[in-house]
């Protein structure tokens, strides 16, 4: 800002610096109407914090002005604070800055006029009018870079302590239990977050041929978490509108998304999202851009716990472990096909690709080892969970039958 000083020049005749003082009052009330009729965001009645902010403002600004006339290579640091201060009370008051830069405009319009009068009754010469001239709109660049510096400085101030606030509301959103809804509701007001009726989470990986990139950019409504060890998403509002932009957004990016809950069950959801990640990864999911995961409810929940999806398939299907491989496998999806459809040794023929007398062989068989249990409806439904389980848990092989018992429950 020095060279801007300097380019003021000489300081202007003493007289004059005189005058200009004595008529900043007045102009300053012009200046004041004209900026409250020019700029409708300052058009409120002059009241209260609002009130003396600007009135007190025009008056040192004008003030400034002719200070810097009388010295302009006097160091002004302390008044450049007022300009950033101004900048800075834009972005509380929620304004642009272009709302400010208008009304400093506004302000050296009417100002000039004034001064221009002025000068015309003193008789001044057009050298020291073109000086002042040009030392009015100078003023002005200068005090507009001020207020946009210090504009930008509360700029980010203001995103770096929203983007803290709203972490913070992530955080006890996804914390089991779930926190009181009275704490969820006054973290999301600090946060500028409309607590929605349902919410669903994302689990994030990134891609491991992808190199690191800059986080996405995201609707307002999406809480995110791009800094932890397991990055997460939390979608609220209109979950289709965002989950369109999820997949323009995250091409960088494994992403699978949680069902659709309750808030209070945020962190439900997000468990299960980081199952489905999980599992695709695994291959036991498809992989997709974006795995939904209300697309694979019953994968998620067959294999939701392994240990349980074994123990009830050597409950289920204990009679087969006394078979051998071969016979397992061959027992095993002759019994799910019988299960799935209770069709006739045609028909389970035509779907195992077999000749119907070795269905109606196998039949016997499995008759013979389970006995009334396959009249039991019960403990048909157990075979028939156990035998999906143990296919899902296995990823497919291309040219090769799905083994649906042979290792899973020899083991």
């Amino acid at each position: 800002m020095a060279e801007s000083r300097q380019a003021l020049g000489d300081p202007v005749p003493p007289h004059l610096v005189r005058l200009l003082r004595g008529e900043i009052p007045r102009v300053a009330a012009e200046v004041l109407r004209e900026i409250q009729r020019c700029v409708p965001a300052y058009s409120l009645p002059l009241e209260g914090v609002f009130g003396r902010t600007i009135t007190d403002g025009v008056e040192r600004t004008l003030l400034q002005f002719v200070d810097r006339l009388a010295a302009p290579r006097q160091s002004t640091e302390d008044q450049n604070k007022l300009f950033r201060m101004l900048g800075k009370l834009e972005v509380s008051a929620g304004r642009s800055i272009d709302v400010l830069q208008t009304a400093y405009r506004v302000g050296a319009r009417v100002a000039w006029r004034r001064m221009a009068e002025l000068g015309q009754r003193a008789g001044l010469p057009v050298d020291t009018m073109c000086r002042l001239a040009e030392a009015v709109f100078e003023y002005i660049d200068e005090i507009s870079a001020l207020s946009v510096e210090g504009y930008s400085q509360a700029q980010a101030r203001a995103a770096g302590a929203r983007e803290r606030r709203r972490r913070q509301l992530l955080a006890a959103v996804l914390t089991r239990p779930a926190p009181p809804a009275g704490l969820v509701a006054e973290l999301a007001a600090t946060a500028g977050w409309s607590v929605p009726g349902r919410v669903a989470a994302v689990a994030l990986a990134r891609r491991a041929d992808q190199p690191a990139a800059l986080p996405p950019s995201l609707p307002d409504e999406v809480l995110v978490d791009f800094e932890s060890a397991e990055p997460c998403l939390l979608l609220a509002g209109d979950l289709d509108r965002q989950l369109a932009a999820l997949r323009r957004e995250l091409a960088d990016w494994r992403a699978a998304v949680g069902p659709r809950v309750a808030l209070a069950s945020a962190a439900e959801s997000l468990r299960w999202a980081r199952r489905a990640l999980a599992l695709a990864g695994q291959g036991l999911i498809g992989d997709a851009p974006i795995i939904d995961c209300e697309r694979h409810l019953s994968t998620l929940w067959l294999l939701g716990d392994p240990l349980a999806a074994r123990a009830l398939a050597e409950q289920a299907l204990a009679p087969l472990l006394r078979l051998t491989g071969k016979q397992r496998t061959r027992l095993g999806e002759t019994l799910a096909v019988w299960l799935e459809t209770r069709g006739s040794a045609q028909d389970i023929a035509a779907r195992l690709d077999v000749h119907p007398q070795t269905v109606r062989y196998r039949l016997r068989q499995l008759d013979e080892l389970f006995g009334a249990r396959l009249a039991d409806p019960d403990a048909r439904f157990d075979m028939a969970v156990a035998l999906r389980a143990l296919h899902l848990g296995r990823p497919a092989r291309a040219g090769q039958a799905d083994q649906l018992v042979d290792d899973a429950v020899a083991s």
